[in-house]
């Protein structure tokens, strides 16, 4: 847990300077509020709660660099803990732009699991502003996993439609990991595809609240983590997301 520690340390210095400067020019600071109900709570593939879940998140903002927590409470009681946080991460960004083309991110995810060990991942990752705006997020676990998750992501978004009341936002992942993550995850010795997860959002505005319906749909991918998956292997869930910002 050492890394973990160091990881926590670097953050806690880097949100200790931005705090002198939101002091300094108050009006630069952006907060977050987010508050999102899901029918299924699927993390990389992995159908972690197979019911209602509650995910309240708290970020602040300043320039290039973003902070945060949040957490999954569970609603029923598929996993026995009913009412009960199953999961609480803290995560540190710091993103900006290479050219008008390509952004950047790195930052580092500790994960709180009552039940379980925590851990720790640092990662990077690539964005380009061109059709489909690819990316790619290289997400490596310093800690309890000591393993590499890759996601290449694709978004497009439909907006100025008069006919639609609301936006559309499409996106699409493809999740990767090495022998190591898979192992930790899934108990699977070799390295292939995890998933590959499909969404559809339909954000609009009420007041000052944005409000993202949504339905999304996740297979795994990979031979023998299919088969660990089971009958898990293809899921489809919905949920809504409220989000206030100050």
């Amino acid at each position: 847990m050492r890394q973990a520690k160091v990881v926590l340390c670097v953050a806690v210095a880097l949100l200790g300077i931005s705090a002198t400067a939101w002091a300094q020019e108050e009006d630069a600071v952006s907060f977050e509020v987010t508050t999102d109900f899901f029918s299924k709570y699927v993390w990389r593939g992995i159908n972690v709660t197979d019911d209602w879940s509650f995910q309240p998140g708290f970020s602040a903002a300043y320039g290039g660099l973003s902070g945060g927590v949040w957490g999954s409470l569970e609603m029923t009681d598929e996993n026995d803990q009913s009412g009960e946080f199953i999961e609480y991460d803290f995560y540190i960004d710091y993103s900006g732009q290479i050219t008008d083309v390509i952004g950047y991110s790195v930052g580092a995810i500790y994960y709180s699991f009552p039940s379980f060990d925590d851990t720790t991942e640092i990662y990077a990752g690539l964005s380009f502003d061109v059709v489909a705006s690819p990316s790619v997020t290289v997400y490596y676990d310093i800690d309890e996993v000591d393993g590499t998750y890759v996601a290449l992501g694709f978004g497009h978004s439909l907006e100025g439609l008069d006919e639609w009341p609301f936006g559309v936002d499409l996106s699409a992942n493809l999740g990767f990991g090495d022998s190591s993550y898979n192992d930790a995850y899934w108990g699977v010795d070799d390295a292939e595809l995890n998933d590959l997860t499909l969404s559809a959002a339909f954000p609009f505005e009420v007041g000052p609240v944005s409000v993202t319906p949504s339905v999304t749909y996740v297979a795994v991918l990979g031979s023998d983590v299919s088969d660990v998956a089971g009958d898990d292997d293809s899921i489809v869930y919905a949920g809504v997301g409220l989000a206030y910002g100050f």
